[in-house]
């Protein structure tokens, strides 16, 4: 008995002091008990892969340059002319001293060769035209060809270790899409927008001769005329060409010529110095849907023939004025826009069945599509 009694003496004492230890240190230092028991923090990734694009932009930027051209203005002539500005000259001719435009738009380079798309306007009639990589380096330009009819041109650079942009398929674009735009806006500098895929075959808008442009909300402005319009993996799905808004700035409603077209432009310039199109020498207008209606087209629609060219495709065919055209090829000729595409994507010396209405009856002409014009 007196051993217990001893063991329980030598227990509780020491239990009794480490309970009263334990309160006190509850009572007057509780931070020691949380920042024990704070858990350990794990860093999570700042960016996950499905809410950034940067490896897309990684990925295209370097092949978006940007263009910096220079036009000769004639001197000012008014103000040479007027009799007080001639007073500071005592008479005789004032100095007539050389003045400059400069613009600014922006480029993607297409081969590891040098070879750059940009639009036409951005280079039409300059004196000067200086490109920068997005490495900082400068290059002189050299102008192989230009299309205005669909408002690109082809540039050449010779510089070293170029990195062409990777094409997406533009069949294969949706509405809907997300897509990146990345120019030089307002030469700050390299900059990318975002947005999605509004519409496609957008035409009709009177921008260009051959339309079919893709269109996209991502915001667009002065400077980005000639950069790229990308998707999510960084691949081009168009050359970015115009916005809808006379002011100038971005409105949420832009425009890009497809990425598969600026190829076949690219590659007819670079083999012929010029884009070689179908043509067959006539103008037409659309036919009106009730004129088509009475006439019993199904469906109702027609191209009404107003001139042929003299020693023309056309002119040797056989087809005269007045002549509606029904089918091209087989395929319906529903407005002035489609039927001049089907033959402009003809190349020189391919046929075409032409299914005519000539004084309400239906013939079948054949023609071979010629060259079409070059285009000032």
């Amino acid at each position: 008995m007196k051993k217990i009694y001893r063991l329980i003496n030598y227990l509780f004492w020491p239990t009794i002091t480490g309970l009263l230890l334990a309160i006190l240190i509850f009572t007057f230092f509780p931070q020691w008990i949380d920042d024990q028991q704070q858990p350990i923090s794990i860093p999570t990734p700042r960016q996950t892969e499905s809410d950034s694009y940067g490896v897309a932009v990684k990925k295209a930027s370097p092949s978006v340059v940007n263009i910096y051209t220079q036009k000769k203005l004639p001197p000012n002539s008014h103000l040479s002319a007027d009799p007080l500005f001639q007073r500071f000259y005592n008479g005789s001719n004032p100095p007539k001293q050389q003045r400059m435009k400069s613009s600014l738009g922006s480029g993607v380079l297409m081969t590891a060769d040098g070879y750059v798309l940009t639009n036409h306007h951005v280079v039409d009639g300059a004196d000067q035209i200086v490109l920068q990589l997005q490495d900082g380096r400068e290059a002189t330009v050299i102008v192989v060809g230009k299309d205005p009819e669909i408002d690109l041109a082809v540039l050449k650079i010779n510089l070293d270790n170029l990195i062409p942009i990777k094409l997406a398929d533009t069949d294969d674009v949706q509405v809907g899409d997300i897509v990146l735009a990345i120019g030089n806006p307002f030469g700050v500098g390299q900059s990318v927008s975002q947005g999605i895929i509004s519409a496609t075959h957008r035409k009709g808008l009177g921008l260009n001769i051959f339309e079919s442009f893709i269109q996209t909300d991502a915001a667009i402005n002065p400077g980005n005329s000639g950069g790229a319009l990308i998707d999510t993996k960084g691949n081009l799905i168009g050359i970015i060409s115009a916005i809808l808004d006379r002011t100038g700035y971005a409105t949420g409603i832009s425009f890009a010529i497809p990425a598969n077209t600026a190829l076949e432009i690219l590659e007819d310039i670079i083999k012929h110095g010029r884009v070689i199109r179908g043509w067959l020498g006539v103008t037409a207008l659309q036919l009106r849907p009730e004129a088509a209606k009475q006439l019993a087209l199904e469906p109702p629609s027609g191209l009404v023939i107003t001139d042929v060219y003299q020693n023309s495709p056309a002119f040797f065919s056989g087809l005269l004025p007045g002549d509606i055209i029904v089918r091209i090829n087989q395929i319906w000729a529903t407005d002035n826009d489609r039927g001049m595409n089907i033959i402009a994507n003809l190349s020189p010396g391919d046929s075409v069945k032409l299914d005519v209405l000539r004084d309400g009856k239906r013939k079948i002409i054949n023609a071979v599509a010629g060259t079409r014009p070059k285009a000032n």
